[in-house]
């Protein structure tokens, strides 16, 4: 089984989210299962210069993109047993940043259309390409109205991963023809809602469509997360499925994390985290008086539930937990947190950055991690908190729900609350800080956490049952 893994950022090389965690992880995975997985992505300014003094140049060719063809450079790196395709182009990628410029969709474009003509000049013929996100959307569409009626492509199966169905690569529909290179005939495939849309075209030319949890393929067929594409996801619902992420087990490790005051693990956890919130609580000049620290690492904008916290913050303080927050986002919930932990130092911390030493620190010196997000599509945070045995609250809501479970039961790894409502989330909080203060059950419950298996290693076999489905099919 051969993969082409295609991606617009993965680390360590550059990444700017959880595609990026997923692109530079799940390949490792894949090859350790026994598939030849190889990853593309764009050769971005931002990759730092000793990582690409390392790549090795391969050749550079043409790239058609609308009436005109573009230079494309192709380098080559290892890296933990799997090759990175590099594709270099100075005018699209040369920039500070990833994304958010003005001509996105014809970089996307032209990073998408490169991929199959990269295949001209190498030896690697993929028996399926795995593409991700709008950035690389168009794959599955220029396959198959420019490419598949050569040997070299016939037999090529295309999977496409939803991994936030908000950012949908929405243009108007003057790109198609002169950026896009589709033209008129075509331009059923892309359009949707009066729009060009990369996503839609996947959407309808990919033999799979997959999401980062099962929770969420469910959901994106309601109008309520689906963002508009819920009546076309219903249509092509046959072929639409949700696998659940995992991490990075070497990375988010608390026996070896250099960032942490202590290292530690299942049967030395007591003694470690309690080193580890002891500096936490120096670092943010919280009280030392033996309340929970419940922390949030996340992008402060709305849809990860930042106004259920705001609106009952002062509760939560007043019930006796210590608040710490690190993250960036919207000027308004920016502005509310530095003053709320102006109001209430010793109580509450809040950092308005996105540090990942700073990152680690939290994850093990926290005692409880709240994501009480509006949607999730898989989210990451909890399954890192549990390993660093920091009980995560959460929103029962895409990966979440299929990640946490209450432990009302004695069996759970976290605490749940199902609708989205400030109160309710603040009763899950005091029934965690009550639970808390039991402390040999609370023991039980870290323990319980710290053994959950959210390696790669499963995602990775549901993968490759994925691709050799795909792969019988016509």
């Amino acid at each position: 089984m051969k993969v082409l893994y295609c991606a617009s950022e993965a680390k360590p090389f550059a990444a700017s989210g959880g595609l990026g965690d997923v692109a530079g992880s799940l390949p490792i995975d894949l090859v350790k299962a026994g598939v030849e997985c190889r990853v593309v992505m764009p050769l971005y300014g931002d990759i730092k210069e000793e990582m690409r003094s390392k790549f090795t140049y391969l050749t550079n060719f043409t790239v058609p993109v609308g009436w005109r063809n573009q230079y494309c450079g192709l380098f080559e790196y290892e890296h933990k047993g799997v090759k990175f395709y590099f594709l270099d182009n100075e005018y699209y990628f040369k920039r500070g940043g990833l994304y958010g410029f003005y001509d996105d969709g014809e970089r996307y474009a032209f990073f998408s259309r490169a991929i199959l003509e990269m295949l001209f000049y190498t030896e690697f013929a993929p028996d399926v390409i795995h593409t991700n996100d709008w950035q690389t959307a168009l794959v599955p569409v220029y396959l198959n109205l420019y490419y598949r009626h050569l040997d070299k492509f016939a037999n090529i199966k295309t999977v496409f991963t939803i991994h936030n169905i908000q950012y949908q690569g929405k243009y108007g529909l003057e790109i198609l023809e002169d950026t896009c290179g589709i033209g008129a005939r075509d331009a059923h495939i892309v359009e949707y809602d009066g729009c060009t849309n990369f996503m839609k075209g996947a959407i309808e030319m990919a033999d799979r469509v997959s999401t980062v949890s099962p929770s969420y393929a469910n959901e994106i067929l309601d109008p309520w997360f689906s963002h508009g594409l819920d009546d076309l996801l219903r249509q092509k619902q046959y072929k639409l499925c949700g696998i659940l992420n995992g991490i990075d087990v070497e990375s988010y490790n608390p026996e070896t994390d250099p960032n942490l005051a202590a290292h530690f693990n299942a049967d030395t956890v007591e003694e470690g985290k309690a080193a580890c919130k002891k500096e936490l609580q120096e670092i943010f000049g919280l009280q030392q008086d033996g309340s929970p620290v419940m922390a949030m690492v996340t992008r402060l904008v709305s849809h990860k539930g930042v106004d259920l916290v705001r609106a009952v913050a002062e509760n939560i303080l007043g019930e006796g937990i210590e608040l710490v927050i690190l993250g960036t986002g919207e000027y308004a919930y920016e502005s509310f947190f530095s003053e709320l932990a102006s109001r209430h130092p010793g109580r509450c911390g809040v950092r308005i950055a996105f540090i990942p030493s700073l990152a680690s620190k939290i994850y093990a010196g926290a005692d409880m991690f709240l994501m009480p997000s509006k949607s999730e599509p898989c989210g990451l945070a909890q399954m890192i908190s549990l390993r660093y045995g920091t009980i995560p609250i959460v929103r029962e809501t895409g990966g979440l729900r299929d990640s946490i479970r209450d432990s009302g039961d004695g069996q759970g790894n976290g605490f749940t609350f199902k609708s989205y409502n400030a109160h309710d989330m603040m009763h899950t909080c005091w029934r965690a800080k009550e639970g808390y203060y039991h402390h040999e059950g609370w023991m039980q419950l870290v323990k319980r956490a710290m053994g959950c298996d959210f390696s790669w290693r499963a995602s990775a076999a549901k993968h490759v049952e994925m691709y050799e489905q795909v792969c019988q099919l016509w």
